[in-house]
Order: C-alpha cells, then structure tokens, then sequence
C-alpha cells in the first residue's frame, strides 16, 4: 500500500472552498487505497490565514492530519496594492517572490517537515498552484510530486515564477479539459504524465424538493446559487443581473443563496440568504430550483454545477468562464449568457419553455452519469499515484 502525503493551503471538515471540498472527496477516495495523511496550515480563513486551528496532528475523517503555523497574518490593502502593480507593471522576478509570501499562507515549519519526512512518501499531491504551500512546497520533492494546479486564465498563472513550478512536478492532474488545454498552452509541458481527473458526484437517492420548500418557506419558483458570495466569484454582477430582471418583467422569482457572504447582500424580500445548510438541503434546494446560476469567470472545475446537474436541474453560467462554457457545450445541460442581454434572453427561455428546461435537466444528469462516478475517478487517481511512486 502506498503512502500519500497530500499539501494543501486548509483543511477542515468546515472549510467549504472549491479546492479544498474537491481535495477533501478525494482524499476520502484515496485512503481506500493508499495511507493517506493530510500536510497543511492552521488557518481557516482564505484572506487573512490568521492561525484559528491548533498546531499538531489531529484526525479529520479518521485521516491524519498535521497542521503548521503561519507566519504572518496577510496586509490585504498592502497585497492588493501590490498584485495591482505587478498585473499592470514591469517588475523582477523577486518581485514575485516577495508577492507569493505576502499573499500567504507562509508556514516554515510546513516546508521543514516535508524536508524532513520527504523520503516517508511513494508520492505526495499538491493543491492549487497559487500559493506558497504548493510554490515551496513541491520544490522539496519534486521528484515524487502530483500537482493538482486548479489553474484558470488569470493575470498571476502568467508569473515567471510559475514556468519553472509548471515544469517540476512528476505527474498532473487536471480538474478538466479546459484547465489541461490552458496548462499545456501556457507552460508547454505536455510531456508530462498527466489526467484529467474531474471529481465524482453522489447524491442522495431521492432529494425532496417540497421539504426545502417547506422548511425554508420558499414556495414561489427560484434560482440557486450555492457556494462564497464573493464580488470575486461573480455574485456582485450576478445580484445586478437579477434585480435588474425583475425591475423589467412581472414575475413572482426570488434568488436563493447559500454559503458564506463575503459581501454585502440586498435587502430585498426576492433575495433570500440561507448561509450554510447541510448537504441534504443542499441537494434537495437543487432539486427544487428552477435553474441553477454560476456566474462565476474563473472556475476550474465547479463541484456544484455538476451537483445541480445530477439532480437534472439546468444550469445557466457565466460563458466568459471556458470551464463552465465547456461543460454546457458538452453536456447540452445549461446555456450561458457573457452580459446581461444575454443573461435576460436566456433566463426568459428557461423560465417560460419547461420542455427545453427538462430536456437540458436530463441532459446534465446523462452527462454525470458518464463522466463523474466514483469509479471512473477512482481509476484515473490510482493511475498516476502508481506512476509517480513506482518512480517510472
């Protein structure tokens, strides 16, 4: 049995962030196979990496799990500042050192241990290409290294300092063909061992849309967007689209959100806030929807387009993502809109034709079913963890 350290910036069964929810399904998945154990920081929050869980090693469903200290905590304005003139300015390559450590998380005792503990692992996988756990990180066992970047088109993935992260690793694995196609043109490292791994998705058997309405009072029709309320996920144009739809069409629809807002919301009574709900009111909320809405531009994956998907709900996206653009175009699950005429007509059709929403709901699931079961991911993840540690 392989042992498998696995890098990543969080870890937490509270921690809900795209690469971290995908890293956590498939670490669940690989201590089937192999002994797993997780290597990250103490913190839990993605801006300031303040230090919020204790240092040591504790169990996170029943995987060990060694967590480091950071350094600092990170100066937002300062680290704005910062990448705003490195996006716009010639700079040193220094220059993008010094940004990688302001971004954090920096935790020193993290690159230690993997110096020290490196020869204890056949193969070790790095999350996000993003941050230092993965910058630094991997060049301490670049020989046994499986890179998961999560990479999209935006202004940092074009560094100096990423050409050589981008050449390093031992084996990839791409989230989707878009993120390997962006890859491969970016870096020209199609040489090395690589799959596109994607991630499983199980449902429950049979979500009740009524008990979600029931429960959260919500009997009118509505859409669901599900994960950070975030200006930089898209939410700040999404709410604007939405509003400005219902200014100019008489239609009883509300927008219902869950997750955590890290923006301000309207206070309207069409937009509902839910915050965090569990899974089974996740999927059953899906289930209840009219459409699902991702308006996000740079996803390298979307876990919760494909769950919204596998209970046949459509999709409607932001088609200035190429991911999102990709799964509607391979699934014919969704339609995608890249500003708000095109947001209007397409809410307009889905809302009105229930022939065209149910035929794109079943659709989307056919697509799940064929690309997105356990055991097909299962078989790609083993594929190149027996690669790298059998050192070919």
């Amino acid at each position: 049995m392989h042992k498998i350290g696995v890098v990543i910036q969080r870890y937490g069964a509270d921690i809900t962030g795209g690469s971290e929810s995908h890293c956590r399904s498939i670490v669940n998945r690989l201590k089937q196979f192999a002994d797993v154990e997780i290597i990250t920081t103490c913190a839990r929050d993605y801006v300031s990496w303040r230090n919020e869980y204790a240092e040591g090693t504790e169990q996170v469903d029943g995987v060990p799990v060694h967590r480091f200290k950071t350094d600092r905590v990170r100066r937002q304005r300062k680290f704005d500042a910062l990448s705003q003139h490195l996006y716009t300015h010639p700079h040193s390559y220094f220059d993008e050192v010094d940004w990688m450590v302001q971004q954090g998380p920096y935790a020193p005792g993290m690159f230690q241990f993997l110096k020290r503990r490196a020869a204890d692992y056949d193969a070790v996988i790095f999350y996000t290409y993003l941050y230092p756990t993965t910058f630094l990180g991997l060049q301490y066992v670049p020989h046994k290294s499986i890179l998961v970047s999560t990479a999209h088109d935006e202004p940092p993935l074009y560094f100096d300092i990423f050409r050589m992260l981008f050449q390093l690793p031992r084996a990839f694995l791409y989230l989707t063909e878009e993120e390997k196609a962006l890859v491969h043109r970016t870096f020209r490292n199609q040489h090395i061992p690589h799959e596109t791994l994607g991630t499983g998705v199980a449902t429950p058997q049979m979500p009740d849309p009524e008990a979600f309405r029931q429960k959260f009072g919500i009997s009118e029709n509505f859409l669901l967007y599900c994960g950070r309320i975030d200006e930089g996920k898209g939410c700040g144009q999404m709410l604007d689209f939405f509003t400005r739809y219902k200014t100019t069409h008489d239609v009883n629809l509300t927008l219902v959100l869950t997750g955590k807002a890290a923006m301000n919301i309207p206070v309207r009574p069409d937009i509902r806030m839910l915050g965090f709900v569990s899974e089974d009111d996740k999927f059953q909320a899906m289930s209840a929807a009219s459409v699902f809405l991702m308006p996000s531009q740079m996803e390298s994956l979307s876990i919760v387009i494909l769950e919204a998907w596998s209970v046949e709900t459509p999709a409607l996206v932001n088609g200035n993502c190429a991911v999102l653009r990709g799964h509607c175009t391979r699934s014919n699950g969704g339609l995608y809109y890249t500003d708000y005429e095109e947001f209007e007509t397409c809410l307009e059709l889905l809302l009105d034709n229930h022939t065209l929403t149910a035929a794109l709901g079943k659709h989307g699931k056919a697509y799940i079913d064929e690309h997105y079961q356990w055991g097909i991911i299962d078989q790609k993840l083993m594929r190149i963890v027996d690669k790298v540690a059998a050192h070919e």
